[in-house]
């Protein structure tokens, strides 16, 4: 969800990439949510972190705990953000809840990255 809003919300001023620890697949809940909002990442995959391994990246965002944990030393001088929040994925419940889950999550995102978007690209 953070890839699929910041490319709209950055445009083309910034080149944006994604990975987890442990990839599995976008989930249906992630893209119904983004729907919502006009943003579509259906096209998007899960991607590894061992892709990027290599890659020089100005900025690296973690948004979860584990994958704060678990997140390589990238090449070159980059700016490592951390934002702590809850992982959608693992709520249980009914389809309602794990709709309200992912919302919430993609809620989150988007005001820090709204924030991050003003305070970091608009130099």
């Amino acid at each position: 969800m953070a890839e699929g809003l910041l490319r709209e919300m950055a445009a083309d001023r910034i080149e944006v990439a994604s990975a987890g620890v442990s990839p599995t697949h976008v989930r249906p809940e992630a893209i119904e949510v983004m729907k919502e909002i006009g943003i579509d990442i259906s096209t998007q995959r899960s991607k590894s972190l061992e892709k990027f391994l290599t890659k020089a990246f100005d900025y690296v965002i973690t948004v979860c705990d584990n994958a704060n944990q678990h997140c390589p030393i990238f090449p070159g001088p980059n700016r490592r953000i951390h934002w702590s929040i809850d992982d959608p994925a693992v709520v249980a419940g009914d389809a309602k809840t794990r709709l309200e889950a992912f919302r919430h999550a993609r809620n989150e995102l988007r005001e820090r990255l709204d924030k991050f978007v003003e305070d970091e690209l608009a130099q």
